[in-house]
C-alpha cells in the first residue's frame, strides 16, 4: 500500500513538472536559444596584449548561457562550443558549421557573441549586426575594423551570388527580419541602460547569420583596440555584467514574441469570428412546410409528350482549353509567406503600383512592379526600382503565376 501511494505521488510530481516545463515553453514564446561563441582554436579573432577573441566570447558565451539556463525554465541553451576549439578545417567551413549546429538543434534564436578592434584605440562602444546590405555599412566596416578576417563576410563581387543573396534579404523582411532587428533592439537598449556606448544597429552580409535558418544577431561587445575596454571585458566584473545585459536582453525579446504572438492570435480569430457564417436557426415541430393552397390543380394533357433536347448536352461538348498566358517578365521587390496588401506602406515608393504573384515554396507570395515583354525592357526597370528596392531582380511569369 505504501510502495502504491509513493509511486503515485512521483506520477503527479512528474506530471506537475513537465506542466510546468511546458507552461515555460509558452511563457517565453520560445524553445531553443543557440549561443555561439565566436572564432576558436586556430582562429582566435583579433588578439592584443596577450587577450585573444576566442577567449573574451567564450567566457561571455557560457555566462549568458547559464543565467539563461536558470532564470528561462523550459528553455534549451544550445552552444555552438564550450571549449577552445575550430570547427572547421577553414573559417568558412568554421561558419558553416556554427550555422549547421544551430539548425540542426531547431533553434529559435541564434546570438554570435564577437569582439572588435580598430586601427584607432580611441574607437569604442558596442554594436548589433543584423543580416543585410548597407553600401555606407559596408564601407565603415572594411575601412575601420582591421584585425577580423573578411571570410566572415559574403562575397557580393559574383552577379549570381549577389542575386541570391539580394533575394534572400527581401525574403527575410517577411520572415526572421522583424525578429532579428526586435533582438537587436533590445540587445543595443540593455547595453546603453548598463552604461556603454552604443554604435547602434547595423546590416553586414554575414555567412554565419545568412546561414541559420532562424531569427539571429551578431553582437560585438566591445573594441579589443581600446585598452579601458579591453581591460573591462578581460575583468570577471566585466564578463558578467555584459552576460547579464545580453540576458535581460533575451528577456526583453521574449516578451516581444509573446506579446507578437498574442495580438496575431487575437486578430485571426476575430477575423475568422467575423467571416463566420451565422447558423439557420432550427426548425421546431411547431413550424411546419409550407402548404400549397387547396384547389384544382391544372393537369397536363396525357397526350403531351416531353421535349427532348437533341443535342449535346453542357456536360458532353468538350471544354474549351484557356488560351496560353503569354511568357513576361517583372521585376520582384518582394517575396511572403502569406498575403500583403498591395498598398502597404511596405512597398514605399511603389505602393500601389506592385502586383501579386504566387509560385511554389516557402514564400508564395511574390510581388513585382511592371510587366514587360522581354528581359532586357524589365532589366532596364530594374535598374530604377533597386533605388528603392536594392534586392530588385528580374523573374519570369504567366498571368499570375512566377515560372522558371
Amino acid at each position: 500500500m505504501r510502495t502504491r501511494l509513493l509511486l503515485l505521488l512521483l506520477f503527479a510530481a512528474a506530471t506537475v513538472f513537465t506542466n510546468v516545463a511546458a507552461a515555460g515553453n509558452i511563457a517565453h514564446g520560445f524553445e531553443v536559444v543557440v549561443i555561439d561563441a565566436g572564432h576558436g582554436g586556430k582562429f582566435p579573432g583579433a588578439h592584443y596584449g596577450g587577450i585573444y577573441e576566442k577567449d573574451l566570447t567564450l567566457k561571455v558565451a557560457l555566462k549568458l548561457g547559464r543565467l539563461i539556463e536558470e532564470g528561462m525554465p523550459g528553455v534549451k541553451v544550445v552552444y555552438t562550443r564550450k571549449t577552445d576549439k575550430a570547427l572547421g578545417t577553414d573559417l568558412a567551413s568554421d561558419l558553416q558549421a556554427r550555422a549547421d549546429i544551430a539548425n540542426k538543434a531547431g533553434g529559435d534564436l541564434f546570438i554570435s557573441i564577437h569582439v572588435n578592434a580598430a586601427r584607432a584605440t580611441a574607437a569604442r562602444g558596442v554594436e548589433t549586426l543584423i543580416m543585410g546590405e548597407s553600401p555606407k555599412e559596408q564601407r565603415y566596416n572594411e575601412n575601420a575594423l582591421y584585425e577580423s578576417n573578411r571570410e566572415d563576410l559574403i562575397d557580393m563581387s559574383d552577379e549570381r551570388t549577389a542575386a541570391i543573396v539580394r533575394a534572400y534579404i527581401q525574403n527575410l523582411q517577411f520572415t526572421y527580419g522583424e525578429y532579428s532587428m526586435a533582438m537587436a533592439r533590445c540587445i543595443q537598449n540593455n547595453y546603453l541602460k548598463a552604461g556603454r556606448h552604443s554604435r547602434g544597429i547595423k546590416p553586414q552580409l554575414l555567412r554565419v547569420l545568412y546561414a541559420t535558418d532562424m531569427p539571429g544577431v551578431l553582437t560585438e561587445i566591445g573594441f579589443m583596440s581600446n585598452p579601458q575596454e579591453a581591460a573591462y571585458m578581460k575583468s570577471e566584473k566585466g564578463q558578467n555584467e555584459i552576460a547579464r545585459s545580453l540576458y535581460q536582453a533575451v528577456r526583453d525579446y521574449s516578451a516581444y514574441v509573446v506579446g507578437t504572438r498574442t495580438a496575431e492570435e487575437v486578430q485571426v480569430n476575430a477575423q475568422a469570428k467575423t467571416a463566420a457564417p451565422e447558423p439557420e436557426p432550427a426548425k421546431t415541430a411547431a413550424q411546419k412546410p409550407e402548404e400549397k393552397p387547396a384547389g384544382k390543380q391544372k393537369e397536363k394533357p396525357v397526350t403531351e409528350k416531353p421535349k427532348t433536347d437533341t443535342s449535346k448536352s453542357a456536360a458532353e461538348k468538350p471544354a474549351r482549353k484557356p488560351a496560353a498566358q503569354p511568357l513576361r517578365y517583372t521585376v520582384q521587390v518582394m517575396a511572403s509567406a502569406s498575403q500583403v496588401s498591395v498598398s502597404s506602406p511596405q512597398f514605399r515608393d511603389y505602393r500601389g503600383k506592385v502586383k501579386q504573384y504566387t509560385s511554389e515554396g516557402r514564400f508564395p507570395y511574390k510581388y513585382g512592379v511592371g510587366e514587360y515583354e522581354t528581359r532586357d525592357a524589365a532589366q532596364r526597370k530594374a535598374a530604377e526600382v533597386r533605388k528603392v528596392f536594392p534586392g530588385a531582380f528580374v523573374v519570369s511569369c504567366r498571368g499570375t503565376q512566377i515560372v522558371k
